[in-house]
C-alpha cells in the first residue's frame, strides 16, 4: 500500500540500519522515506543479511546494501564513508533499529543469566548506539540539523518479566541517546532520539517469550490500540523531517497511550463478577 508522499524528505541522505525483513520497522521506515523523496543506504550485520530479504528492499527503494557489524567501529567507518560516497555527501538521517539477546534466544532466565551473553546483548543492541555515533562525529559525517533515531521499548523503565536482559540494554540505548545528544547538539546542531515503540509483530519482537499476550495486554490498556509497524515509520519520518528539528535528548512514547495508563476498562472488565 503506497502513502500519500509530501517530500517530506526531499534532497536528504540517510543510513538505515536493522531491515531484516518486511516485518521489520526499519524496512517500513526505508520504504517510507523513499517514498518521501530521501536516498540512502541499508545496512545490516552479514549474517542478518543472509537469514533476511534486504536485496529486495533495496532494489524497490534504489538504494546500496553495504554491510556493517555494527559493533566493529571499524564496519562503521566503513559504512559511513562509503555511504557519503554513494550517496554524494553527508548524512542527513540515521535510523538505529538494532537489537539481540543471546539470553532470550536461549531460553536464560533473567536470575540465570550468561553474562558473555549479557555483555553481547548491551554490544548489540546499545553500544553500537554510541559506536555508530561517535564514529559519524570522527569522520565528520553529519550534516547539520541531522537526526538520529534508535528504537526502544518501555521495558527500559517498566518490569516485563520475560524482556529479560533487552530491557537493560533498552536502557542503556535511552542514556546514550540523551548523553549523545548534548554531544552532537552542541558540536553539530544535530538531534538525538529514542521512540519507544508499541510491542510490534517482528522476527526480533517474536523471540520474547509470551509475547501474543504481550502484544494483547498492550493493547488493551492503550486508548488508541497498538501502534502498528506502518505508523512508527511515519513518526521516525517526522523526526527526520525538517518539522522536528528542536526534538532531541527525547524519548518518545508512541503506544497509543499504554504510557500513561495505569488501567483500562477494557482489563478492569475481566476482574469484575
Amino acid at each position: 500500500m503506497s502513502n500519500p508522499s509530501h517530500n517530506l524528505l526531499k534532497g536528504k541522505r540517510g543510513i538505515i540500519f536493522g531491515a531484516l525483513n518486511d516485518q521489520s520497522i526499519a524496512w517500513k521506515v526505508a520504504e517510507r522515506a523513499h517514498e518521501e523523496g530521501a536516498i540512502f543506504t541499508l545496512t545490516n550485520a552479514p549474517i542478518a543479511m543472509r537469514m533476511g530479504e534486504i536485496n529486495k528492499l533495496a532494489e524497490a527503494c534504489n538504494a546500496e546494501v553495504i554491510p556493517a557489524d555494527a559493533t566493529s567501529l571499524e564496519d562503521l567507518e566503513n559504512l559511513f564513508s562509503q555511504s557519503v560516497e554513494i550517496l554524494g555527501g553527508k548524512i542527513d538521517f540515521v535510523l538505529h533499529s538494532i537489537g539481540m539477546s543471546p539470553n532470550v534466544r536461549k531460553g536464560k532466565h533473567y536470575t540465570e543469566t550468561n553474562y558473555d551473553f549479557f555483555q553481547k546483548t548491551l554490544d548489540v543492541s546499545a553500544m553500537s548506539f554510541h559506536k555508530t555515533m561517535q564514529t559519524a562525529l570522527k569522520l565528520d559525517a553529519l550534516n547539520e540539523w541531522g537526526s538520529v533515531v534508535g528504537l526502544s521499548y518501555i521495558a527500559a523503565q517498566r518490569v516485563f518479566p520475560d524482556y529479560n536482559d533487552m530491557a537493560d540494554a533498552k536502557s542503556l540505548l535511552e542514556s546514550i541517546g540523551r548523553s549523545f545528544g548534548y554531544q552532537l547538539g552542541v558540536k553539530k546542531k544535530v538531534r538525538v532520539n529514542t521512540i519507544s515503540q508499541s510491542p510490534t509483530v517482528t522476527t526480533a519482537g517474536s523471540g520474547v517469550k509470551g509475547f501474543d499476550g504481550f502484544i494483547k495486554y498492550a493493547d488493551e490498556m492503550s486508548p488508541l490500540g497498538n501502534a502498528g509497524a506502518i505508523d512508527c515509520a511515519n513518526y521516525c519520518i517526522t523526526m527526520f523531517s525538517d518539522l522536528t528539528k528542536y526534538v532531541t535528548m527525547q524519548n518518545l512514547f508512541h503506544d497509543g497511550g499504554f504510557s500513561n495508563t495505569g488501567v483500562s476498562q477494557k482489563v478492569m472488565d475481566r476482574f469484575i463478577d
